[in-house]
């Protein structure tokens, strides 16, 4: 029977083959980029919120922060590589959240951009129809000299971006979905929101920009794809909520939705922060600026 013989380096090379890949995991992990809070260190805090979610091999941005050069300052420390995204999501139009597109936009200008439906602020489209043509008028009076376009495309502070309207929950990637959510409190009343849900073993992890129309709201709709919510992770929007109604909240994600985590960031407030760690206890995750959130 003839044995094969293996060199001291071919053996070497034999066994970092067969074990490199016990090693070499694929991250599953939110990093905040931006944020107002967290421990001292080179990051510039700021209000608003930015999120890299990497998971299954994708990474996805979520939001970009306040500030174009905070941003860009944030992410360089964090060694965060902007030409390696599989996608981005912009959670709502308000600025804290929209600011570093210009930023990302420079290095990337290819990357495919999911948000909501926001009339003109993310370029775009509506028919012709809408312009509801008067033939009667005088000429002077009439859009376009009376020959309107077939459809009209509405400019935005970010020509360069591809952005896709998102109107519905959308697989964006396998196992990345965009949900989509209405705001009917004062104030931001008819806001649309897109949040980001991801598939893992332990059920969703829901990455959350300002929660507009409510996280409760916001995780039903998630429960939908999966009632099994791992983690709900970002904004809360629980600035100058009375305590009463913020521990209502977090009774209702513990008891009723059960929720098995929270990370709470941004908006939340810290009474906000206060309540849900009273609440869930060793299950509050710290997500301040810089701080990683683990996945299953």
């Amino acid at each position: 029977m003839k044995q094969t013989r293996f060199t001291s380096a071919a053996l070497v090379t034999l066994l970092l083959t067969v074990t490199t890949p016990l090693y070499a995991q694929e991250p599953k992990r939110i990093t905040i980029l931006y944020d107002a809070f967290g421990p001292p260190s080179g990051l510039v805090k700021d209000w608003g919120f930015a999120a890299l979610v990497e998971y299954s091999g994708k990474r996805v941005l979520f939001d970009t922060g306040n500030d174009a050069k905070i941003f860009e300052s944030n992410v360089r420390q964090l060694g965060i590589d902007l030409t390696r995204l599989d996608a981005v999501v912009i959670s709502h139009r308000h600025g804290d959240h929209t600011s570093g597109l210009t930023h990302l936009l420079e290095v990337n200008p290819g990357v495919k951009i999911y948000t909501p439906h926001e009339g003109a602020f993310f370029k775009s489209q509506a028919p012709a129809g809408f312009l509801e043509p008067q033939p009667g008028l005088p000429p002077d009076l009439r859009y376009y000299d009376g020959k309107p376009p077939e459809r009209w495309v509405s400019g935005t502070p970010w020509e360069k971006g591809r952005f896709e309207i998102v109107t519905a929950t959308t697989e964006i990637l396998p196992g990345f979905y965009v949900l989509t959510t209405r705001s009917q409190k004062p104030g931001t009343m008819e806001m649309n929101e897109a949040s980001l849900a991801i598939r893992t073993p332990r059920g969703l992890a829901v990455v959350v920009g300002c929660s507009h129309p409510g996280v409760e709201r916001i995780v039903e709709e998630a429960a939908k794809i999966d009632p099994r919510i791992y983690t709900v992770a970002g904004g809360f929007h629980l600035v100058l909520t009375p305590r009463e109604e913020i521990q209502r909240t977090a009774d209702a994600l513990y008891s009723d939705l059960k929720v098995e985590r929270v990370a709470p960031g941004h908006c939340t407030s810290e009474k906000g922060f206060a309540v849900f760690l009273d609440r869930f206890k060793d299950r509050f995750d710290r997500a301040g600026l810089g701080a990683v959130v683990a996945l299953p």
